[in-house]
């Protein structure tokens, strides 16, 4: 089985391996049943999207139990411009009811932040209103050269059996030491991976946990993120903490699969 937790990178938070996310709008119970199996990093904050009722009111109701403290919560931003930055990281809190933030992610980046953004988001985290800086994007180069950055404590890098650039361009240049937390993404690319049309002659499509799983095997990964819609698709996802990595054969079989889609020879 995986770990249960780990330290995200030179944040030094501990956190579940499997991250939730508010995409799909998991209702608050299953995102709470997650917390309590360790699953401490969520993300939330989209402003474009509008806000999750279930990640809200599970982020409440965790903060009334008295257990803030064990959530790691991640706040997108896509703005782009200090002030916007602020006021929609103001609105996030204000919706979650809690003072802060673990992690300020400014997202999505083609390119580095520029230093004007950067030196924002640290003025929010002298302020008190988020603890650490993370950088969301596609582009892997952008990542290579964030790594030695330590005023970046988080990378939200795209990794899946598709996409596997990250394994020559971004995970070779994470420091030995030091180094920024990682948290995958569109493990599922999404969801090319869980449809039937696309695969290889007589391969059946993995199932989203088993794209979990091959994110994860990964030693750099520290996070991966999931976005369950219902309490049972939760529990599923769950599951992925019980089995652990993959087995060559396995992780084989994903990349087989991942390269008929990519139209890798």
């Amino acid at each position: 089985m995986f770990h249960q937790d780990t330290v995200l990178g030179r944040t030094g938070f501990r956190v579940g391996r499997l991250g939730i996310g508010s995409g799909y709008h998991a209702p608050a119970a299953a995102i709470e049943e997650a917390f309590e199996r360790g699953c401490n990093y969520f993300t939330w904050g989209t402003v474009i999207k509008g806000f999750s009722p279930g990640m809200r009111e599970a982020i409440r109701n965790i903060a009334g139990k008295g257990e803030r403290h064990r959530l790691v919560l991640a706040m997108f931003t896509y703005a782009h411009w200090n002030f916007l930055t602020e006021r929609f990281l103001m609105k996030g809190l204000r919706e979650a009811r809690t003072g802060y933030a673990d992690v300020l992610v400014l997202g999505y980046f083609p390119r580095p932040p520029s230093e004007r953004l950067l030196e924002g988001a640290l003025k929010l985290r002298d302020k008190g209103l988020v603890r650490s800086i993370g950088v969301s994007g596609h582009h892997r180069r952008m990542f290579a050269s964030l790594a030695g950055d330590e005023r970046v404590g988080v990378l939200h890098l795209r990794y899946s059996a598709v996409h596997r650039g990250a394994e020559t361009d971004i995970f070779p240049s994470l420091p030995d030491g030091g180094r920024p937390g990682t948290v995958a993404f569109t493990a599922t690319a999404w969801g090319k991976l869980l449809r039937a049309k696309g695969m290889p002659p007589g391969q059946a499509p993995p199932t989203a946990a088993e794209c979990y799983r091959f994110v994860l095997s990964h030693p750099a990964v520290d996070v991966c993120m999931s976005a369950p819609r219902t309490r049972q698709e939760m529990r599923r996802n769950l599951a992925v903490l019980d089995q652990g990595p993959m087995t060559g054969e396995e992780l084989d079989r994903m990349r087989r699969i991942g390269d008929h889609l990519y139209g890798r020879r």
